[in-house]
């Protein structure tokens, strides 16, 4: 069977392999059993919640079907952020947490993350138990009688996640006007009301999802149109999540887009400056921008590097003890406050500084030059390692050479969809588009997707 966990949980084309309802059901069974296993509990507490994806509904009835079945009791969250369902995980003492997303795809795909009991990704031991399970007869607890799980519906959850929110940032954002992009996702009803009952005036946008539009040129991926909204309302700041409000993009009150990287100088800047950034460090991913090294560096701080996936991050800052952590594409590790990356949080914190300094936005992302980078998706049929595609390596020696040491090229497939990225970084923006271009030509005519 081909293994179903990718970087990020379970990901496909809903009412397609991997994420038919039976087998969804079968994943809810398993999941069960091997929380039993590994916690050992005699009754599995579960959370479950969703965006807002057309088929949420149908994958989480076939999900919760599943744990019930095996006798775990189900407390359904309905649609709250996947930040959100992590809280709802560790407040509500259940253990685990399930969130039926596929993040920043299209309302087609859709996914299954899992959470243990403090809110954390899944281990990876756990998940390949899971896959195990999966591959073989159906072992799971059959339960009867009174021992069939309950399903809870928790009305309560939006509210006591954005009571927490506020608790963690508790800001008097009274005369700011802000914008919120909520990406049609599950951030539409809960951001507005968080930062409302902060103080600030907010227009929405994309704050009307209809199980379709999910992400549709909007959101964390497509933040033109909010700096543009930002410009016309004369907005102070902009914020944009994606679909499960995990991630989040900023815009200036000039327009300019400010992305995780930003972010990421701009809190460790300060955060250092007040003596709250344990261990001097931030832990990055191998696609932050040089730049972000270089800022960093100015103001005494360390940077590490992990492979691309928050779960990795994470890890790595808690093997070192960093408390401040993240990638360019606006996942946010706040471990102060929260173990799961969280878009209205990170905006929480930017708007903390902005309070605390009494600067803009603006003015605070002078503290980054970032260096010219260019990025090509190139859509695959097949994975096989990348040193293995012909002629790719040597074409990259090659170039690299040429860069001569002034920038740097990653080529890496994604973890969660069937593409091949190429990754430039130099001083010259058409030089490296033009190398970006060869290389992606290169992948696309040996493995790329007919």
């Amino acid at each position: 069977m081909t293994r179903l966990f990718g970087t990020d949980g379970i990901r496909g084309v809903a009412n397609e392999e991997p994420l038919t309802p039976e087998r969804v059901y079968r994943v809810g069974r398993q999941l069960v059993a091997t929380l039993c296993e590994q916690r050992p509990v005699e009754r599995a507490r579960i959370v479950i919640g969703r965006d807002t994806r057309r088929s949420g509904p149908l994958l989480e009835s076939a999900l919760v079907a599943g744990a019930l079945s095996a006798g775990a009791d189900c407390f359904s969250v309905g649609v709250l952020p996947t930040p959100g369902i992590a809280f709802m995980t560790r407040a509500l003492g259940a253990d685990g947490g399930v969130v039926l997303s596929a993040s920043h795809n299209s309302f087609e795909d859709n996914g299954i993350k899992l959470f243990s009991s403090e809110g954390t990704k899944f281990p990876d031991a756990w998940e390949d138990e899971i896959e195990h399970r999966l591959s073989g007869g159906d072992t799971a607890p059959l339960a009867r009688g009174a021992g069939i799980g309950h399903l809870v519906p928790y009305r309560r959850a939006e509210s006591e996640y954005g009571a927490f929110l506020r608790r963690c940032f508790p800001l008097d954002l009274s005369g700011l006007t802000i914008v919120l992009d909520c990406a049609h996702g599950a951030s539409y009803r809960v951001a507005p009301q968080v930062f409302r009952a902060l103080g600030a005036r907010v227009v929405t946008v994309c704050a009307r999802p209809d199980g379709t539009n999910i992400n549709r040129g909007c959101g964390a991926l497509h933040p033109d149109a909010l700096a543009a909204r930002v410009r016309a309302a004369r907005a102070d700041i902009g914020l944009a999540f994606d679909g499960d409000g995990d991630r989040l993009i900023a815009v200036d009150g000039t327009g300019a887009i400010r992305d995780g990287d930003f972010a990421l100088a701009i809190i460790a800047r300060h955060l250092a400056r007040a003596g709250r950034l344990k261990a001097s460090v931030v832990v990055t991913t191998v696609m932050a921008n040089l730049g972000l090294d270089q800022s960093l560096a100015a103001a005494g701080i360390g940077s590490v590097k992990t492979q691309v996936g928050d779960r990795y991050v994470y890890e790595e800052m808690q093997r070192i003890g960093a408390n401040l952590g993240g990638e360019q594409s606006g996942h946010l590790l706040l471990l102060d406050h929260s173990l799961a990356g969280d878009g209205i949080l990170s905006g929480l914190q930017l708007l903390a500084v902005m309070r605390e300094t009494g600067e803009s936005l603006a003015s605070l992302s002078r503290c980054l030059t970032k260096f010219p980078q260019v990025l090509i998706n190139v859509p695959v049929r097949v994975k096989p390692p990348i040193e293995s595609v012909a002629g790719l390596s040597e074409r990259v020696d090659a170039l690299q050479s040429d860069l001569n040491g002034a920038g740097r090229i990653l080529i890496r497939y994604s973890g969660t969809e069937a593409l091949a990225r190429v990754m430039i970084e130099g001083p010259d923006r058409e030089r490296i588009a033009a190398m970006a271009t060869e290389l992606a030509d290169l992948i696309r005519r040996s493995i790329g997707a007919t």
